[in-house]
This record gives structure tokens, C-alpha cells and sequence, in this order.
């Protein structure tokens, strides 16, 4: 970005060196540390058995979750930022909520929906949807929805029109301009979304704790195998290997579908070749069209919003106890949850705008292919690492290694680094997409008549991808404020308000059902205006 080698350089080894030292290489040492207590799972085949068993669960729901969230999601986005609906900014909102509900009390609250007396089973004869994978499934979908409509929203907002108005001025019906305009250009986003998505998917460990029963993914099977350690049921160094070798696993696995996403994403074409003139006309019509809006809204409020929101309903009725003035006075367990509070939104604004400052450079060096193509791919595959090991388990590793490197250092510096690391690739995946948008003929161009690097990425780039900016900002806060198992795993004294509220429902904490509602009702509205304002500042750009 600056037209002084030696500056742009300089910009370019400090993230890569940002990147390895503090987002990558932690975990892994953390891993290779305790390399030798592998031995033990090789030594006890039923639990290498029940981690491999449980591993393929794993890959399997994320890919068919992967996959009904860009099903899904697409649509949805679409709606968001093509309708004329003043709504719209309140729908966008919306989308995001789940994102911010911490995850145990996400997965608590799914419970309550879909299985629970209180909730839609009320409906029918018994539960509606039993412990197990189907409800692993639904969880996953909702919590990685979010992140798919806000890699597409961006997109779709930096994208030009020009491209669908032209293809319809030459009789093109909408749904054809799509496939064969929107959809070519806008691949990369497709694939940045389904990558996240499924990464997400195969890393979440509170709620799937919660919903799993007796069924068993990675992360699940790691979460036991905590527990029966903390239950003297098996020994440390038995815990220790059984978490070393279903992480290697899923890295070594999930590096190699990333690769082969990375190598055959590229190459895969669109629009595909199949035309149906007939179908794709009556799909291009009103009355199709608010067919189609009315099933994404339908799928969004129903499978997505109320299940997620429905922990939240005592909070409508403590407004009408002593719950709430108690809640506002601080008194009781609600001086520790103000704090935690602050300290969760405090992290998250550190955590984005370090993401911002150390992702930027890495997803213009991914995009531009700025190593050469070979080490460019390495460098997006190995972004994705941390997205991949679960969060429990990414956050013991980083534990070993901060703590045995640097035993002195401050807890709040544990947490940063936890939170950047979780939250890193979300803003390098959407950004990277977003420069991979752009035609490097228009920069190029630019320079030719003169303008300096940091002239073109300000008057050319940044225009183009300000919108990407912005959902990948919002992504790496409620990521962060979101996040329960390795906030738990790195620190001891520090709580964020996830945790509190997970202590809460896991009776940890004496907490009625109402204090629970209402925590996470606090919560979910806080974060509900943050994110309305960020809307507020862009009202009306970047739509066409």
C-alpha cells in the first residue's frame, strides 16, 4: 500500500510475523508439548476408536451444515441488501444475534425450544426433536448461519449492479443474470462463506455439549474426556493425549479439505452448463420471487431467531420482579456480571481492531498472491488452523504453551491472544474474498496514470470493500463476545459474560431461571444496538 519498498515490506513481514508467532505457532507448540502423552490413546484403543468415531460425526455434520447454510444464507443476504424495505437494517441486525448469544446459552436455549415441555414440544405428544445429532445439526445451522449471510452481505454490497443491468438489458431474466453474472464474480465469497461456515461448525464445543447426549463429536469427545478427568475417572496424562491426538486429527484432515477446496474451488465453473429457459423464467417472477422471501424468512425466524432468542423469555417476565432493580443496582451475582460485561465488550472492540490491523495486510498478501501462487495457498490453507481445533481445545494448547513460555504474563494479555487467534481468520477469510473480487486491471491501470499504492487502495480499494470491512469487523466482535470455552480454558480470575452466564446455567452459580433470562437478555440487547449502530453509520450506502 505504500509506494516506498522498504515500508510495504516491512507491513507485509510484520503480519506474517504477527500470524506465526501469535496466532499460529501457539497452538501448535501447546499440541507439541504434550506430544508425548499420544502414547497413551495408542495404548487404550477404545478411546482411539471412540476419538476417530467421533471425529468422522464431526466432519460429516459440518460439510451437510456447510452446505445447507449457503443454501440458506444466500437468499437470505440477497433479500437484505436488494430490498428497498426500510426493514431491511433491522433484518441485517437481526441475522447477527445469534452470533452474539453465547454459546451455552445458545445451545441451552435450542434445548428449551426443541426438546424441552416449555418450548414447541408443547405442541405434540413428546419432544419434537430428541438429544443427538439432528439437534447438533439445527444448533450448528443457526450459529453458523449468521456468519455465511455476513460474508454475502458484504459481497453483495461491494458488488456492482452494472454487471446484472447490462445483462438484463440484453434480455436477460434475473434469475439467469444471476447465474451467469452475480455468481461467477461473486465465487470466491461463496467459498470464503462455505469455509468459515464449516470450520465453525467443526470447532464449537459449549452447545454441542449441551444438545449431544449420548452422541459424540470432536469436540464432544473432547469435552468428556475433560470431565471424566475432572471426575478422577481417568489420569491427566490420559486427558492430555486423548486432546493431543483428536486435534492433530482434525488439523491434518481439515488442512487437507482445505487444500483441496483451495486447489479445486478456483477451477470449478460458473455458471454451470445446464440452461432450463422455462424454469429459470418462472423463477424470475414476483410471484416466485416473494415465495422465495417468504421461505427465507420463514427458515430464519423459525429455525434460526426464536429457537436461539427463547432463553431469553424469562427476561420479559423479571422485568416485572425484583429480578430487574436488583439486576440494576448490582446487587447479588449482578456486580460480577456488569463487570464481565464490560470486559466482554472491552476485549471485543481490542480484539477487532487488532484483527484489523494484523488481518489486513495478510488477506492482501493471500489475495494478491504476493508470495508467488504455491505460498499463497500454504499461507490461506494455514490460516484456517485455528478455526479448525475446537475452542476448548485451542485454548488448553495456547494455556500450555503461554504459560510454560511466559509463566508471569498477565491473564487480560491470555485472553487477547485466545480471542485474536479464534477470531483472526474470520477477518482474513472475508477480507481476502472481498480483494479477490476486484480486477488487479483496475489497480494496475491506476498506477499508470500515477497514483501512488496507498492512492489506489484508498480511492479504488477500499470503496470496493468497505462493506467486507465491515462484516468482517462485525464477524471478529461478536465472535469474541461469543466466545465460552477457550475464555475458560486460558484463564482463571477473568470472566467474560459468557462465562457467567454459562456458571449460571450449569449451576456453578445459584441463579434463578429468571437472573439466566435476563443475563442473556442483557446481552443479547446490548449487542443488538452495537451492531443497529454500525447500520445507523452506513444507512443507505452501498445499496443500488
Amino acid at each position: 500500500m505504500s509506494s516506498k519498498k522498504a515500508l510495504k515490506y516491512a507491513v507485509y513481514a510484520s503480519a506474517v510475523v504477527v500470524f506465526f508467532v501469535f496466532i499460529l505457532l501457539p497452538p501448535i507448540f501447546g499440541i507439541v508439548i504434550k506430544w508425548n502423552t499420544i502414547q497413551q490413546v495408542f495404548d487404550q484403543p477404545q478411546i482411539m476408536n471412540r476419538a476417530l468415531t467421533a471425529i468422522g460425526n464431526s466432519f460429516v455434520i459440518a460439510l451437510a451444515v456447510a452446505a445447507l447454510d449457503l443454501v440458506a444464507g444466500i437468499p437470505m443476504a440477497w433479500l437484505i441488501t436488494r430490498s428497498k424495505s426500510r426493514w431491511m437494517g433491522i433484518l441485517d441486525t437481526l441475522a447477527d444475534l445469534p452470533f452474539v448469544v453465547p454459546t451455552a446459552a445458545l445451545g441451552y436455549s435450542l434445548l428449551l425450544f426443541w426438546n424441552s415441555p416449555d418450548g414447541i414440544s408443547s405442541l405434540f405428544s413428546g419432544s419434537l426433536v430428541s438429544t443427538g445429532w439432528l439437534l447438533i445439526m439445527l444448533l450448528h445451522f443457526v450459529f453458523s448461519f449468521p456468519v455465511v449471510v455476513r460474508v454475502m452481505v458484504g459481497a453483495l454490497l461491494d458488488y456492482k449492479m452494472e454487471f446484472e443491468r447490462a445483462s438484463r438489458t440484453l434480455g436477460a431474466v434475473p434469475f439467469v443474470a444471476f447465474r451467469t453474472v452475480t455468481s461467477p464474480i461473486l465465487k470466491p465469497s461463496f467459498i470464503a462463506a462455505f469455509i468459515l461456515a464449516f470450520a465453525r461448525s467443526l470447532s464449537e464445543t459449549g452447545a454441542t455439549f449441551i444438545v449431544a447426549g449420548a452422541f459424540e463429536n470432536g469436540p464432544v469427545f473432547l469435552q468428556n474426556m475433560k470431565n471424566s478427568f475432572s471426575a478422577g475417572l481417568v489420569s491427566q496424562t490420559t486427558y492430555e493425549g486423548a486432546t493431543v491426538f483428536a486435534s492433530m486429527i482434525l488439523i491434518i484432515l481439515a488442512c487437507l479439505m482445505f487444500g483441496v477446496i483451495r486447489f479445486l474451488g478456483p477451477r470449478m465453473k460458473l455458471p454451470f452448463k445446464g440452461i432450463w429457459p422455462s424454469t429459470e423464467r418462472k423463477l424470475s417472477y414476483a410471484k416466485a420471487a416473494k415465495s422465495r422471501n417468504a421461505l427465507t424468512l420463514g427458515v430464519f425466524f423459525i429455525i434460526v431467531l426464536v429457537p436461539s432468542l427463547f432463553v431469553a423469555l424469562p427476561a420479559f417476565q423479571a422485568v416485572f420482579t425484583n429480578t430487574l432493580p436488583n439486576a440494576l443496582s448490582g446487587s447479588g451475582i449482578w456486580g460480577s456480571y456488569w463487570e464481565s460485561l464490560l470486559l466482554s465488550y472491552g476485549l471485543g472492540a481490542i480484539v477487532t481492531v487488532l484483527g484489523f490491523i494484523t488481518g489486513l495486510p495478510m488477506a492482501i498478501l493471500i489475495a494478491r498472491k504476493k508470495l508467488g501462487a504455491s505460498k499463497s495457498a500454504i499461507l490461506d490453507i494455514l490460516v484456517n488452523i485455528p478455526l479448525i481445533v475446537p475452542s476448548i481445545a485451542l485454548g488448553v494448547s495456547l494455556s500450555f504453551f503461554w504459560k510454560e513460555s511466559l509463566p508471569f504474563m498477565p491473564e487480560i494479555f491470555l485472553l487477547i491472544f485466545a480471542h485474536l487467534s479464534i477470531t483472526y481468520p474470520y477477518f482474513v477469510k472475508s477480507m481476502s474474498a472481498a480483494f479477490e473480487r476486484i480486477s488487479v486491471d483496475m489497480e494496475e491501470a491506476a498506477r499508470t496514470l500515477g497514483a501512488k499504492p496507498f492512492r489506489v487502495f484508498s480511492n479504488i480499494v477500499f470503496p470496493l470493500t468497505k462493506y467486507s470491512i465491515l462484516s468482517g469487523a462485525i464477524m471478529v466482535f461478536t465472535r469474541s463476545v461469543s466466545e465460552t470455552g477457550a475464555t475458560v480454558a486460558v484463564v482463571t480470575s477473568l470472566k467474560t459474560a459468557p462465562v457467567v452466564i454459562v456458571e449460571w446455567v450449569k449451576g456453578a452459580v445459584s441463579a434463578s431461571s429468571l437472573e439466566i433470562g435476563l443475563g442473556a437478555g442483557i446481552l443479547v440487547l446490548f449487542s443488538f444496538l452495537i451492531l443497529f449502530l454500525l447500520r445507523l453509520i452506513t444507512r443507505g450506502k452501498g445499496r443500488y
